[in-house]
C-alpha cells in the first residue's frame, strides 16, 4: 500500500499522456480512491461481523492487486477509475483489520514500524514509476510490483487460532497512529473505531457515556479538531497528487518528472524521523507548517526544476508531522470516547482527500499549475488559525 499510494501522483501523469486526457479530468482519480476509503469505513465493521479478519484480510489484498493490474494496464479513462477505487476498496480493507492483526501489548510499537516501512517502501514509487518510463514502455507497468505479494497474502494467509482482537474493542491508543501516507487506521464502526460482535460491553458504556457528557465546550473542541485533520491531510495531498505533474510543468520529460516525485515521499520520511518540533509555547503544527509552507513557495513560484525539487523536500519534511499530531489532539479531546474520536478522524481524513486534489486541479484550469500550488497557503494559514488557541488553552491548564 506504501507502493502504491505514493506512485498515486506520478500514476495520473502518465495516465494524462498515455489516455490523452486533461489533468482536471484525471483528478478524479485521487477521488476514487477516497470513495473507497469512505466506502470501507462505513461497511467494514459489518464485514467483520460477516466473516473472519482473515476473510477480510484475503478479500482486501485480492481487491487492491485487481486495483493495481488496471491501473497500470488501463486503456481508458473509465479502467483506470475502476483501478483506482479497487485500489481504495482494497487497500482500506487492509488498512481496517492492520490493528487487529498487529494487536497485543506491542501494538503501538508493531503499527509503527509498519508504517515506517511502508514509508520507506512509498519512496521507490516514483522511482520505479521514472525508471521503467525512461526505458520505453509506460511507467505504470511499475505498479504491477506489488501484485505478486498481495496475490500471496490472498492465497495463502491463514487464521490465527484464538486472536485477542475477536473478544475485545481496539485499543484506542493505537486509533491515533498514522497509516501508509493519510489513510488511517481507524474505521468508524457503530460506536468506535473497530468494535467487533464480541466487544466487552465496558468500551460502549464508555463511548455512551462520554458522549453524554462531552457539552456545548466538547463539541466545539471535537469540530476545532476535525477541521485540523481536514486541513492537515488536504495539504498534504495536494502534493502526493500533484506534484510530478508540477515538474512537468518546469519542462521536465514525464519520466524525469515521476524520477523527481521521490522527493515529497523522501521529505515525509525525515520529516517522520526527525518528528515534531516544538517551540516554546507553540503548538508543533505551526514550526511544521511553516517549513511546509516554504516549500510551497519554492514549488509554486520556481522555475526550475532543481527550486522545485529542493520546495518538494522541504515541504516533505514540513508536511509529514502534521496529521500524526492533528490526529493525536482529535483523539485525545477529554468528554468523549478516544474510539468515536478516531472515527471522527477517518471521516476527516477521507473527506480532505476527496476534495483537496479535486480542488486543485479545477483551480489550474483557471490559472496555471504553479499558481493553483499556492493552495496549501490558505489551508496552513487556516491551521495556524485553529492551532493557536489550543496551544494557549493547554498552556493556561498546566
Amino acid at each position: 500500500m506504501g507502493f502504491l499510494l505514493a506512485g498515486l501522483g506520478a500514476c495520473i501523469a502518465l495516465l494524462v499522456r498515455d489516455l490523452h486526457e486533461s489533468p482536471d479530468r484525471l483528478a478524479v482519480l485521487s477521488s476514487a480512491f477516497a470513495v473507497g476509503l469512505l466506502v470501507v469505513a462505513a461497511i467494514g465493521p459489518l464485514l467483520l461481523r460477516l466473516g473472519s479478519i482473515t476473510k477480510v484480510l484475503r478479500g482486501g489484498a485480492f481487491v487492491c492487486a485487481v486495483g493495481a493490474l488496471l491501473l497500470a494496464l488501463a486503456p481508458s479513462f473509465v479502467v483506470a477509475v475502476a483501478g483506482g477505487l479497487l485500489v481504495g476498496l482494497g487497500g482500506a480493507l487492509l488498512v481496517l483489520i492492520a490493528p487487529l492483526l498487529l494487536d497485543g501489548p506491542a501494538a503501538a510499537t508493531r503499527l509503527t514500524r509498519v508504517n515506517a516501512v511502508a514509508s520507506a517502501t512509498g519512496i521507490f514509487a516514483p522511482l520505479a514509476i521514472g525508471g521503467i518510463d525512461s526505458l520505453g514502455p509506460t511507467g505504470r507497468l511499475a505498479l504491477l510490483a506489488p501484485i505478486p505479494p498481495l496475490l500471496l497474502l490472498s492465497a495463502f494467509a491463514r487464521p490465527a487460532a484464538t486472536h485477542p482482537a475477536q473478544t475485545r474493542a481496539l485499543d484506542p491508543a493505537v486509533a491515533s497512529l498514522p497509516a501508509v501516507g493519510s489513510a488511517v487506521i481507524g474505521m468508524p464502526g457503530d460506536s468506535g473505531v473497530v468494535l467487533l460482535p464480541a466487544a466487552g460491553s465496558a468500551a460502549g458504556e464508555s463511548a455512551g457515556g462520554g458522549a453524554a457528557g462531552a457539552g456545548a465546550k466538547g463539541v466545539r473542541a471535537v469540530v476545532r479538531g476535525w477541521f485540523r485533520v481536514v486541513l492537515a491531510v488536504a495539504v498534504e495531498f495536494c502534493f502526493v497528487v500533484w506534484a510530478v505533474a508540477r515538474l512537468q510543468a518546469t519542462g521536465l520529460p514525464t519520466a524525469s518528472a515521476a524520477l523527481l516525485g521521490s522527493a515529497f515521499p523522501i521529505g515525509m520520511a525525515v520529516g517522520r524521523a526527525i518528528g515534531p518540533l516544538r517551540v516554546r509555547g507553540w503548538s508543533p503544527v505551526v514550526p511544521a507548517g511553516a517549513l511546509a509552507a516554504a516549500g510551497t513557495l519554492l514549488v509554486s513560484l520556481s522555475g526550475t526544476p532543481v527550486l522545485v525539487v529542493a520546495g518538494l523536500t522541504l515541504a516533505g519534511v514540513g508536511v509529514a508531522p502534521l496529521y500524526p499530531i492533528t490526529i493525536a489532539e482529535l483523539v485525545a479531546t477529554p468528554g468523549l470516547s478516544p474510539t468515536r474520536l478516531a472515527a471522527l478522524g477517518a471521516l476527516a481524513s477521507g473527506t480532505a482527500i476527496l476534495l483537496a486534489p479535486a480542488v486543485l486541479a479545477g483551480l489550474a484550469t483557471v490559472v496555471e499549475l504553479r499558481t493553483a500550488f499556492l493552495i496549501p497557503l490558505p489551508l496552513l494559514m487556516a491551521l495556524f488559525a485553529i492551532s493557536r488557541p489550543l496551544t494557549s488553552a493547554r498552556s493556561h491548564a498546566s
